[in-house]
């Protein structure tokens, strides 16, 4: 099991190290991420980032241009059209500097919380909770928190856990949602943490 985890690089990790924690990159790439395998998002994020490295490149960017390099992502012209958006607005609105606090970044188009958070752990170090479909899940068959909504699940967890491990808990949590805990068929055999999961003893031990 460890291998395998360990082995394995999230979108958004990769697009961090590849690209020096640049920020508008990491919101460019979340924003590419939506509905879309990690996969295809960061063959995406570099084929649009050797051409286009900044927020004016991509402002002045042909909207048909970008939607090629884009293509393996899923709702490819919605994204060409709304991450240009956010790249006028960054430079209209914020002297193009990607912004370090939670209200701007909601400000922008396709930037909701966990995106923002994305940007402020994997853009700028700042502690936050990214709060996807594979953190909500796991956190609920863990049994850390027993909410209904991603929302929920991130002030949940951010009572919970101890600030010194925001930073690192949507990257190994996507890892593991990914590798092992995965949403059908999850690898409970090989997990090392089946014997704290109440999903484990619920849906899987009792047959």
């Amino acid at each position: 099991m460890l291998d395998e985890y360990s082995g394995y690089r999230t979108a958004l990790d990769q697009i961090s190290v590849n690209w020096a924690n640049d920020p508008f990159k990491v919101l460019i790439g979340t924003i590419l991420s939506h509905r879309t395998k990690d996969e295809m998002t960061s063959k995406a994020a570099e084929h649009l980032f050797r051409r286009f490295k900044t927020p004016l490149d991509l402002a002045e960017a042909s909207e048909e241009e970008v939607q090629k390099l884009i293509r393996p992502t899923g709702f490819y012209r919605i994204k060409a059209k709304r991450i240009k958006e956010v790249a006028k607005l960054i430079l209209e609105n914020f002297k193009g500097e990607v912004p370090q606090d939670i209200e701007s970044l909601l400000s922008l188009p396709s930037v909701g919380h966990k995106t923002a958070n994305c940007v402020l752990v994997y853009g700028f170090n700042i502690p936050a909770i990214p709060v996807d479909t594979h953190v909500h899940r796991i956190s609920n068959r863990l049994n850390i928190v027993q909410t209904k909504t991603p929302e929920e699940t991130e002030a949940r967890l951010m009572e919970k856990a101890n600030k010194k491990y925001w930073l690192s808990i949507n990257d190994l949590l996507v890892r593991f949602g990914k590798t092992i805990c995965k949403p059908i068929n999850p690898r409970c055999v090989i997990c090392n943490l089946r014997i704290y999961c109440a999903y484990y003893f619920l849906k899987v031990k009792q047959y």
